[in-house]
């Protein structure tokens, strides 16, 4: 703080102090003699004045302090120093900005450090599917909680046809989401419309792999040709796009079948959209969590195959965890997000939420791959096997973590499982830093994204409006200081290095899922984690992706509700593979993942 403020003080004072010296009551200096080179604070006078009362407020804001001197000294000449370059939003040159023009800065996962740890797997892209299958259920509601896995198989053998299964998921839809709402755009006659064709492709020998006939569903930022995608929000309940996002090409040229648009809390944070709240289906009394909102309820419900999810800092990890289903987080930069809905450039990322592990690589192998429309993009080998062994492998843990909220015997019982299947457990450790701080650069990339929101008032029209939600976060981030926008960017480089360093040690991590330094620490990072339910939790008290609120306290139950929980792993940056590898065996000796809501 000293040194930044010995900056503020002598920097203006070195650079501008001829042009100081030439104005009066903030005027611009006049015209410089012939060959003299533009400086600092010679621009003509701009927005309202300021004193150096204004300056000791906004020092409130900064967490800064100023003597009497450098307060006057900068209202003097702030309408010609920095006042001007806010010309771009208030004039008289305005520029607006498209929303798919993204940053010159890119953030690339690999490029912090040299060495295995932060260099993508080598060879090239292999994947091994498990093969066998059980006989066809009778019973509908059996057929739809299956995993992909064994759908695929029912339907590349005809004993199952796309257009029946589709018909499953659209009947149990209509049925059953009214109590979750967990779909926003039901997209039937689409999904018929691709079923049929699906069924016509196989019966002719086209067979497009194990996603061919499966129907599934998307977070509806998504773009969707001729399909609403409302972002949750308000302001584009009518928003029709004209061409489908990247990742809804490549499942329609997997040949799988669209029967939703499944809800997110607006503009991507929670659980709460136009429609209401989307509901927890093994907890009806507490809203999903989010903002995959949609994707995790309908997963948990068997109201899709599969689903689409996206995190920026959590929103995978925190549906999943309290659906009970499996989510995974790829590596930044893994899934182009072509056609998807910006919230932070350097953040965002699309991955799939399923009823399983193998189906969480099975959807990862269809829609992975760099797209021209995103930047931060790469085509990077994608290798798994169902049948790898994981003894020998080495996991990492955080001794503390395991020991203190928000982890409980489930977590420990997890790393337990994976020592008894042979894996050597690894104490690691990270730096006592303020990791908090990098979501400096989340407010301020995401106030980026929506400044025309805050400054036309779309905002005020969604229904959340309380302090925590993004009308008000995103109208706050305006005031962050760019100094510390900087600085929080090179803390994520520091990060990064020691994430490398961690990952020179062991092959893969297993965290308290919300443990909230890594649900930061590795969104910054880009290192893809895998969600998967490994027990089970009694609770009393609904739970809430909201700040309390005394006024409106969560409901309470007189005995405890059973509800899932899991844990995280995380992985080397591209190394998805080996992560789900680890999630199979931990899957396998937890024996939960066929459980399901009861009444659903």
């Amino acid at each position: 703080m000293s040194m930044r403020r010995d900056f503020l003080i002598k920097a203006p004072l070195g650079l501008l102090a001829a042009t100081t010296l030439a104005r009066a009551g903030g005027q611009a200096a006049p015209p410089a003699p012939a060959g003299a080179p533009p400086t600092f604070g010679a621009s003509a006078a701009s927005g309202p004045e300021v004193t150096a009362a204004t300056f000791a407020e906004a020092e409130k804001l900064m967490q800064v302090a100023l003597s009497p001197a450098q307060r006057a000294q900068a209202a003097g000449n702030w309408r010609v120093s920095m006042a001007a370059l806010q010309e771009r939003r208030t004039g008289p040159r305005k520029l607006a900005i498209a929303d798919d023009v993204a940053p010159a800065t890119l953030w690339r996962p690999l490029a912090p450090a040299v060495g295995a740890a932060h260099r993508a797997p080598p060879g090239r892209a292999r994947f091994v599917g498990s093969t066998a299958a059980p006989a066809l259920p009778a019973a509908d509601d059996d057929i739809a909680f299956a995993p992909v896995t064994h759908l695929s198989r029912w339907i590349a053998t005809r004993a199952l046809s796309a257009e029946r299964l589709t018909g499953i998921y659209l009947a149990r839809i209509a049925r059953l989401d009214g109590t979750l709402r967990s779909v926003i755009t039901v997209t039937a006659a689409h999904a018929i419309e691709r079923a049929r064709l699906a069924d016509r492709e196989i019966a002719a020998g086209k067979y497009r792999g194990p996603l061919h006939g499966i129907p599934y569903g998307v977070k509806d930022l998504l773009d969707t040709a001729g399909i609403a995608t409302t972002w949750g929000a308000e302001p584009m309940r009518n928003n029709v796009p004209a061409r489908d996002s990247a990742v809804v090409a490549r499942l329609n040229a997997a040949g799988a079948v669209m029967v939703a648009k499944l809800s997110l809390g607006a503009l991507a944070l929670n659980d709460i959209w136009f429609g209401g709240q989307t509901m927890n289906p093994w907890l009806p009394q507490e809203g999903a969590s989010g903002s995959s909102a949609g994707p995790g309820a309908a997963t948990a419900a068997g109201l899709v195959g599969f689903s689409i999810g996206s995190e920026t800092g959590g929103s995978i990890v925190s549906p999943a965890m309290r659906c009970g289903v499996t989510g995974l987080r790829p590596t930044f930069g893994r899934v182009a997000r072509s056609g998807a809905m910006t919230l932070c450039w350097s953040l965002d990322k699309l991955g799939p939420m399923t009823r399983g592990v193998e189906d969480a690589m099975l959807v990862l192998a269809a829609i992975h791959g760099a797209d021209p429309g995103d930047l931060a993009s790469v085509d990077a080998p994608l290798a798994f096997n169902a049948n790898a062994p994981v003894r020998g492998l080495t996991i990492g843990y955080f001794p503390d973590w395991m020991n203190e909220a928000p982890a409980i015997d489930v977590d420990r019982a997890a790393l337990a499982m994976a020592v008894a299947a042979g894996m050597k457990a690894v104490p690691v450790s990270l730096p006592d830093w303020p990791y908090q701080s990098l979501n400096t650069v989340l407010f301020a990339e995401a106030a980026a994204a929506f400044e025309g929101w805050a400054l036309d008032g779309r905002f005020d029209q969604l229904t959340a409006q309380v302090a925590d939600a993004w009308p008000n976060l995103l109208r706050q981030a305006r005031f962050l200081s760019a100094v510390d926008f900087v600085q929080a960017d090179r803390l994520r480089r520091l990060v990064a290095l020691e994430m490398a360093r961690i990952f020179s040690q062991v092959d893969v991590l297993l965290v308290p899922s919300l443990r909230d330094e890594m649900l930061t620490i590795s969104n910054f990072t880009g290192h893809p984690s895998l969600t998967l339910r490994t027990g089970t939790v009694g609770v009393r008290q609904a739970r809430s992706d909201w700040a309390s609120d005394p006024a409106r306290p969560m409901p309470t139950f007189a005995s405890e509700r059973q509800v899932p929980h899991g844990v995280t792993l995380i992985g080397r940056l591209f190394d998805e593979g080996t992560v789900a590898s680890v999630g199979l065996a931990l899957e396998r000796a937890a024996g939960v993942v066929r459980l399901r809501p009861p009444g659903f």
